[in-house]
């Protein structure tokens, strides 16, 4: 017999031993019993064969042990135990090395086209394509878009960043403002005013644009604030506070006080638990929204529970911060048009902002900024994320920037990234929740401010964080549990994905980190 023949007989052999394995090896069906019935019958998965084809991740005794004990509940619940337990193909057998990659290649899914008004339907026109954060976010959102814009800007898709301003310019030239979404039931509202930033991410340099641009610009201001005439004497009026120096400042608020269309049978719920006049709630419901916080206990009376909601007590710093980097866009944008007085008004303006910032929202001994209760006439102990929004828009000093980073990383540094805020009340808006748009503000600011270690620090926990719920599910979620390193819960509504600011920050973090990108491509 020659050696290739003996190498033949032998694989022969073997390929005859694994054959008499095989008819004794136990099928799916035979391994997982209750548990494999309960997914083909419930059609888990649209094709039968996905699951049968899955690879455990641990025994499968441990695995059934497990579903005995946990007995999920419901289609989702069972959903979410599979793919916890199992490397499922074409659902989370996805590898977080190609996370670039899949953020790309979901930005053509996210977009929509111009939308035309049609009787009876709440969608508002808007009259170029835009993107959309995903799930049951079919609309274009305000604050949102900024950060998606952050995603666009670096993955080669600039005519999307213009094609969106040309709808928000368009939307304020008709409705003085950029509602909460693209919505009639968001028209009452906005959300936090990042227009004047999303110009800076603009390369149209057309004379048209920027005359528009600015023009919408004082628009959006005027909207925030057109309570200043009538702020006496109360001393607060729509979405305008005067300080006890007289200085006027921001605050959120809604040009309703009933129930939200979208969210009714959660306001009245919150409303009959509540003590006083229902319209009050609903409004502070409403404003809570308007500020994208929708909630937390930043609103909260006690802390902790949404029936003592107060939000338009409040005096927040993030909306502030941003109010004083769209006066100081303005400024400049009024001086290359040649308006002297405009950019002397508001160069003016924004320095009394910047001196109540720290007059009143600064509080040295504990190292941070925060939001500011106008019923108590001091600032509020809830200490949040919102703290680093002073530092990124470039209000801070370097000796305020050090203080704010070691307040965030001995009490909002979380394994998984920066927390919401250190309280937990089961509100989405509330630790164990990290979201994409605060990690952007806090690693962004703390860079502009000399805190670059911190800034790194926190990017590559987030993007570990992302990166694995994106090995688990194949999917880019709404906000991430920054604790456990998992998709985040709580909330009015399930766990969305898609999605765009999740997707706009992994893209400008791992093009601004690239050895955060390597360490992904590499495994690690």
């Amino acid at each position: 017999m020659t050696k290739w023949q003996s190498f033949v007989a032998a694989g022969l052999v073997s390929l005859i031993a694994l054959g008499s394995q095989a008819t004794a090896q136990s099928s799916p069906a035979d391994i997982y019993g209750p548990l494999f019935e309960r997914i083909q019958l419930e059609k888990l998965f649209p094709d039968g064969k996905t699951f049968v084809d899955a690879v455990p991740r641990s025994d499968p005794d441990a695995i059934m042990v497990a579903y005995r004990q946990e007995q999920p509940q419901g289609k989702d619940a069972l959903k979410a135990f599979v793919l916890r337990h199992f490397l499922v193909p074409g659902v989370n057998d996805h590898g977080a090395s190609n996370l670039r990659s899949h953020v790309r290649n979901l930005w053509p899914t996210l977009v929509r086209q111009p939308v035309e008004r049609k009787a009876g339907s709440s969608a508002l026109p808007l009259p170029a394509p835009f993107v959309v954060p995903g799930g049951r976010f079919r609309e274009i959102y305000y604050w949102d878009s900024y950060f998606t814009m952050l995603g666009l800007a670096v993955d080669g898709q600039q005519p999307l960043i213009e094609s969106m301003l040309v709808d928000f310019t368009s939307t304020i030239e008709i409705y003085g403002h950029i509602p909460n979404g693209m919505r009639s039931y968001y028209l009452s509202r906005s959300q936090p005013p990042f227009y004047a930033m999303m110009l800076d991410l603009s390369k149209d340099e057309s004379a048209e644009a920027a005359t528009r641009q600015l023009s919408a610009l004082r628009a959006e201001y005027a909207y925030w604030m057109k309570g200043a005439s009538c702020v006496q004497p109360t001393g607060a009026c729509e979405r305008v506070v005067k300080m006890p120096d007289g200085t006027l400042l921001n605050r959120y608020w809604d040009d309703k006080n009933t129930p939200r269309d979208e969210s009714y049978a959660e306001d009245v719920a919150t409303a009959a638990d509540a003590k006083g006049d229902k319209a009050v709630t609903y409004r502070h419901l409403r404003a809570g929204a308007e500020s994208g916080w929708d909630f937390t206990s930043r609103w909260f009376g006690d802390g902790r529970t949404i029936a003592t909601i107060h939000t338009t007590d409040i005096v927040p710093v993030d909306l502030n911060s941003l109010m004083l980097a769209m006066e100081q866009r303005i400024e400049v944008r009024c001086q290359k048009a040649g308006d002297s007085a405009c950019a002397s008004e508001f160069a003016g303006l924004a320095r009394k902002r910047k001196a109540a910032i720290d007059r009143y929202l600064w509080v040295g001994k504990e190292g941070r900024y925060a939001d500011w209760d106008s019923r108590a006439k001091k600032p509020t102990a809830v200490l949040s994320a919102a703290t680093l929004y002073p530092l990124f828009v470039g209000a801070s000093s370097p000796a305020q920037a050090s203080a704010v980073a070691t307040t965030v990383r001995a009490k909002l540094l979380g394994s998984g990234g920066l927390r919401t805020t250190p309280n937990a009340t089961g509100q989405q808006w509330d630790t164990p929740n990290g979201w994409a748009p605060l990690q952007w503000v806090a690693i962004d600011g703390l860079a502009r401010n000399g805190q670059e270690a911190l800034a790194r620090d926190i990017a590559g926990r987030w993007i570990g964080t992302v990166a694995a719920a994106y090995a688990q599910t194949g999917k880019m979620l709404e906000k991430y549990d920054v604790e456990e390193r998992k998709p985040g819960g709580g909330g009015e509504y399930p766990l969305q994905d898609g999605f765009g600011w999740t997707n706009g920050v992994t893209s400008a973090l791992l093009e601004r980190y690239p050895d955060i990108a390597a360490d992904l491509e590499k495994g690690e």
